[in-house]
């Protein structure tokens, strides 16, 4: 039987569903995945993004276009970025924590990220013109961990061990 010290907080721990810390896990490696690879091709202009280039599906003019950067920082990257804060705090293990700041600091980094996804769709479709299946899967991806780590946290119990 573990003893406690008088007087010292009782350590605590949260539970949420068995699905949610492995779901979201393999939601953001994906992320992490595709995100890695849209900023490989950022960064080397290569051309093998197995995307049409005409018509309303068009990776190189979306890849390539003034939306592609955010106060000079290319979109690819920041989608890396995050996808690497992300994994960290899809670990079993940060599920387990019942610590406010890593509970909190997943919410906001995936409202974050939900809300710049809506504007990026709304720069495909009316900014650019075109639409980028790469693009689409981070966004689907990134919609998909948006709802994982909300109902995630929404059924998120947090208890003491006593």
């Amino acid at each position: 039987m573990p003893r406690t010290v008088v007087g010292a907080p009782a350590p605590t721990t949260a539970t949420v569903p068995r699905w949610v810390p492995l779901t979201s896990l393999v939601l953001a490696v994906a992320g992490l995945g595709v995100a890695a690879y849209l900023t490989y091709e950022h960064y080397t202009q290569g051309t093998t993004l197995a995307c049409p280039d005409t018509g309303a599906i068009n990776c190189a003019k979306v890849t390539s276009s003034d939306q592609s950067y955010v106060f000079g920082v290319p979109v690819a990257l920041l989608g890396l970025l995050f996808f690497v804060a992300l994994v960290p705090l899809c670990l079993p293990l940060a599920w387990r924590s019942a610590q406010p700041a890593v509970r909190w600091g997943r919410v906001a980094a995936v409202s974050v990220g939900v809300l710049f996804v809506f504007y990026l769709i709304y720069a495909e479709l009316f900014l650019i013109g075109s639409i980028c299946l790469w693009c689409t899967a981070v966004h689907v991806l990134t919609l998909a961990l948006f709802a994982v780590v909300a109902l995630g946290t929404a059924s998120m119990d947090t208890t003491s061990e006593r």
